[in-house]
């Protein structure tokens, strides 16, 4: 089971446990706006399909534990889980391959809330090298190393064709480049120490497609 370390009181923590909590800010963020001052495991529950004992001990992973009667204080779990999760700090990145998704990541402002500051792009095409999307420039591949050099970026978005990935991935790796947010279906081979996190399109749909199509079978078959 992959797990994560909490640096501060050095818990490790299952990495499903880790899916859960941006689950958790978004609900208890949503109440905190609505000046609830307090909400319960069983309330996040009903709200989240999630068992409460589980997000009892989630919580606790972080030592945040309820009140008697009165559950959780809004306002402290919005900040206890920001802090956990460094959707409170300020991490750069650069998006590799600015096509749709690309475009589109770098002209998402909305990514800056969970401490994601996205400062440049990169690609190969002529017709956009040298272009802005979304106010930020977008260069050339082959500057990408000595850009990195003044930048120390250390994070990058993955969003080349699949076929480019591994050598791109190569290339980013031997610049610095510490995590790869990867958007390519390409199961992409790294150092241990270079922190990779998968999130493929296309396995997402391929899974929507499936329950549909047994949905459907079921439906027919009743």
């Amino acid at each position: 089971m992959n797990m994560a370390k909490n640096t501060e009181n050095q818990t490790l923590l299952p990495e499903p446990t880790i899916r859960r909590l941006p689950w958790y800010l978004s609900y208890v963020r949503m109440l905190d706006n609505l000046h609830v001052e307090y909400v319960s495991s069983t309330q996040i529950s009903k709200e989240l399909n999630v068992q409460s004992s589980q997000i009892a001990k989630d919580l606790s992973f972080l030592n945040i534990r309820g009140k008697t009667r009165m559950g959780y204080e809004v306002s402290r779990l919005v900040v206890e889980l920001e802090a956990f999760l460094g959707f409170n700090s300020h991490h750069d990145a650069v998006v590799i391959g600015t096509g749709s998704l690309g475009a589109a990541l770098m002209q998402d402002r909305g990514l800056e809330h969970y401490g994601l500051n996205i400062v440049a792009g990169f690609d190969v095409r002529p017709d956009v090298v040298g272009k802005r999307l979304g106010g930020l420039p977008v260069l050339d591949i082959s500057e990408l190393e000595s850009w990195q050099r003044e930048h120390h970026v250390s994070i990058a978005i993955l969003t080349v064709p699949v076929e480019s990935a591994q050598e791109t991935a190569d290339l980013l790796i031997a610049s610095g480049i510490k995590a790869l947010w990867n958007f390519t279906p390409y199961r992409i081979k790294a150092p241990d120490d270079v922190v990779i996190a998968n999130t493929s399109i296309y396995a997402h749909l391929a899974i929507i497609y499936n329950r549909m199509h047994n949905t459907n079978n079921d439906t027919r078959q009743g």
